[in-house]
């Protein structure tokens, strides 16, 4: 089956192409991040009107990067939610357009099983069951996963997500957005040890990373922000590991406990350089299997989208064309809106 997917869930307008839901035959992102930037974060009405003016255009550099025309489209997949729904709307209202006037069939997509699913696009996949951690700007998940749509949380965050941590600190040493890019780039240069930031829950399987944050403020007020680059790099690095030591040694943990050896990480703070290379050491040491998606498939995307409505399709599980977007859908309850 060849598949469209579309994604409008935040501040990325995306489309892709990929048939059988393994092999990805085109993938367009269009960003908004400069739109974003001078306010330090995703305004939602900006987001939104920016998804109308693009998706379009989006669209149909999709079909012709893949070769295609739309009548050689056999379904069409858009993520659903969670996300901010002004912006879900108008991926969802294009689907369902396309869907109508060509009568295909519809599958609205988790936006967090998709981003577990971008692993099935990879050469070397995994085989369920497995453990899964989706790290993002708005989720920092653990989850058991038995099969497409199957799945059991594990850990979960109780405050901010990981991806939040990062933007809020580069926000406190007005460093730039998005932060999670920044401080990867800048902690490349400094010592990772030299500070040491708390490590919240450690007995269990869920996040919280507030009191680090909390721990940066109090940082930054007693010793003022630092006024030179190295010092601000061995800031970055310290902060960072705080994070990535958690999400890795819980992930591990987890995975232990459900007595499976392999683990998927995903999500757009899965492109971190640092928690890649963490995550390889430790599974190296612990004889687990390690899968990650390329980076350009661990931020927000359509291909992973169009995995999963590839799943749903080829099972029948089609949509009504009277579907609407949800800015919650927690994966243990992916099938309260069918």
């Amino acid at each position: 089956m060849i598949v469209l997917g579309i994604e409008s869930s935040c501040d990325e307008t995306a489309a892709a192409v990929v048939r059988d839901g393994k092999e990805l035959l085109s993938n367009v992102i269009a960003s908004q991040i400069t739109e974003h930037s001078k306010y330090g974060g995703v305004v939602p009405e900006i987001a939104s009107r920016k998804h109308i003016e693009v998706i379009i255009p989006v669209i149909l550099q999709a079909l012709d990067d893949a070769g295609m025309k739309l009548s050689e489209i056999q379904g069409i997949a858009v993520t659903r939610g969670p996300g901010l729904v002004g912006s879900l709307l108008v991926g969802l209202s294009v689907a369902k357009a396309l869907a109508f006037s060509r009568k295909l069939p519809l599958a609205g997509v988790n936006h967090i099983e998709g981003h577990i699913a971008a692993i099935f696009l990879n050469d070397r996949t995994p085989s369920f069951p497995f453990v899964a951690l989706v790290v993002s700007g708005g989720h920092t998940n653990i989850y058991y996963v038995r099969d497409f749509g199957v799945f059991a949380l594990l850990g979960q965050t109780r405050d901010d997500a990981a991806g939040e941590a990062f933007d809020k600190a580069a926000k406190l040493l007005d460093i730039g957005y998005p932060g999670g890019m920044v401080i990867d780039k800048l902690a490349k240069e400094g010592n990772r040890e030299l500070l040491n930031f708390p490590r919240a829950m450690r007995e269990s399987l869920d996040f919280s990373f507030s009191g680090l944050k909390t721990s940066l403020l109090v940082h930054i007020k007693k010793q003022g922000k630092p006024t030179n680059r190295n010092d601000l790099a061995h800031l970055a690095a310290s902060y960072q590991e705080a994070i990535v030591d958690v999400l890795v040694e819980k992930t591990i943990r987890a995975a232990t406990m459900k007595s499976v050896s392999q683990i998927v990480v995903c999500g757009g703070v899965a492109s971190n350089s640092r928690l890649r290379e963490h995550f390889a050491v430790k599974c190296r040491e612990c004889g687990m299997e390690l899968f990650i998606p390329p980076p350009v498939l661990c931020t927000d995307n359509a291909a992973m989208i169009a995995v999963v409505g590839d799943n749903l399709l080829s099972n029948d599980k089609i949509d009504e064309l009277n579907i609407n977007a949800v800015s919650r859908w927690p994966l243990d309850k992916i099938d309260s809106f069918q």
